[in-house]
C-alpha cells in the first residue's frame, strides 16, 4: 500500500505526487487518543445528500494532517475519563490545568465562550449537544474535539487562537452566531475533519485580519478533509496568511455565496472535492482582502461552476489518504457529524 507524498512547491494545476490508496494514515503520530473508534462500510452513493446513510465508513484514530505534525496531537491519551451534564461541570473540567478526558453527556445549555486549556479530550456520548455557547480554544496546546453538536451560539462555535496541535473531527454545527470553527492569531497544526456544517452563514474562517502579518506569517497550517459543508452560505474556509492549508476530500452541496477563498499571502490546495449545485467553487480574493494563491487538483463538479485558481503553493509535507473526488459525496455523507462514531 503506498501513501501519497509531494515535492516541495506546487504550481498553478499541477500537483507531483506518488500513489495513494485509502486507509493510510499520518505517519508519526503518537495513537493515545481514549475513545478508540470503530464504524461500518462506506454507504451507496444513491443515498440523497440530506438523508444520512446508517453505514459509516471507517474514522481515524488520531488526527491526518496538520494536526499529525509538530508531535501530533492525543489530547487528555488515556487519562481515565469524566463525564459532564451540567454547564458548570463542563467549564469547569474544560479549564482545569492537568491533562483530561471529558465525557459529555445529554444536552448543556450555556452562553458566551467556554475556555479549553492544554491536553484535553473532549467527546460526545450519544446525543450530546451544546446549545447556546462555544469554545474557546486559547493559548492551548493538544487539544481534541470530538462527536458533538454545536447549535445556536452566540458568539463561535468553536475559535482557536494562539494555540497549536489541535483536532476538531465528527462534530455537527447549525444555526449559530458567528464563526462555526474560526482559527487565528497565530494558531498551527489544525486538523478539522468529518463534520458536519449547516444552515449556517460564516462557517470557518482562517486568519481574522489582512493586518496581523507579524503574527501569522508561517503559521495558520491547518487541514479540512471529509466535511459537509450542506447549503451553508460562505467561508468554507475564507485563508489568510496561512500556506500551505489543505482541503481535500470535502463535500460542498448547495453552497450560497462560494466555496473556498484563498486571500492575504495565502496559499491553498484545493484537492479532490465534490462541489455539488455550488456555483463559486472557489476563488482568489474577497471582499477588501486581495488574491493569493490557489492551486486546484482533481476536483468533481455537478452543477457547479469552475472556479478561479493562480499562482503557487507550498507542498503539503506529510502522507494521507486521497479519495477519488466522484466518491466524495457518498463517503462524506456516510460518514460526517456528530454521532457517526461510537465510543
Amino acid at each position: 500500500m503506498g501513501t501519497r507524498g509531494h515535492t516541495s512547491n506546487l504550481t498553478t494545476g499541477t500537483l507531483t505526487t506518488g500513489t495513494s490508496t485509502r486507509g493510510t494514515l499520518t505517519s508519526g503520530l503518537a495513537a493515545a487518543v481514549a475513545a478508540v473508534i470503530a464504524l461500518a462500510a462506506p454507504a451507496s452513493a444513491a443515498q440523497r445528500a440530506d438523508e444520512p446513510p446508517a453505514a459509516t465508513p471507517a474514522a481515524e484514530t488520531s488526527p491526518v494532517g496538520w494536526a499529525g505534525q509538530g508531535g501530533g496531537t492525543t489530547g487528555g491519551g488515556g487519562t481515565a475519563p469524566t463525564t459532564v451534564s451540567s454547564a458548570s461541570a463542563l467549564k469547569t473540567a474544560l479549564s482545569s490545568g492537568p491533562a483530561a478526558v471529558i465525557r459529555v453527556s445529554g444536552t448543556i445549555s450555556c452562553s458566551g465562550m467556554l475556555k479549553v486549556t492544554s491536553n484535553k479530550t473532549v467527546i460526545g456520548n450519544a446525543g450530546a449537544t451544546i446549545a447556546g455557547c462555544g469554545f474557546n480554544v486559547a493559548g492551548a496546546a493538544n487539544v481534541i474535539i470530538r462527536n458533538l453538536t454545536f447549535r445556536d451560539w452566540d458568539d463561535d462555535g468553536i475559535n482557536v487562537q494562539y494555540s497549536t496541535r489541535v483536532w476538531i473531527d465528527h462534530n455537527s454545527f447549525s444555526n449559530g452566531y458567528d464563526g462555526a470553527v474560526d482559527i487565528k492569531r497565530a494558531s498551527d497544526y489544525v486538523t478539522v475533519s468529518w463534520n458536519k456544517f449547516s444552515s449556517h452563514d460564516k462557517t470557518m474562517l482562517l486568519g481574522h485580519s489582512d493586518d496581523n502579518g507579524s503574527e501569522d506569517r508561517g503559521h495558520l497550517r491547518v487541514t479540512y478533509h471529509h466535511n459537509w459543508f450542506n447549503g451553508t452560505n460562505q467561508r468554507h474556509p475564507r485563508v489568510r496568511f496561512g500556506n500551505p492549508v489543505h482541503v481535500y476530500n470535502n463535500y460542498y452541496a448547495g453552497i450560497g455565496s462560494y466555496g473556498v477563498a484563498s486571500t492575504k499571502e495565502a496559499g491553498v490546495l484545493v484537492e479532490g472535492n465534490y462541489f455539488e449545485n455550488t456555483k463559486d467553487p472557489y476563488h482568489r480574493g474577497e471582499g477588501s482582502s486581495p488574491a493569493a494563491n490557489l492551486v486546484a487538483r482533481n476536483n468533481h463538479f455537478v452543477n457547479s461552476g469552475a472556479g478561479d485558481a493562480g499562482g503557487s503553493v507550498a507542498g503539503i509535507p506529510y502522507s494521507y489518504p486521497l479519495d477519488a473526488a466522484s466518491s466524495v459525496k457518498s463517503i462524506v455523507t456516510g460518514g460526517a457529524g456528530a454521532g457517526r462514531i461510537s465510543i
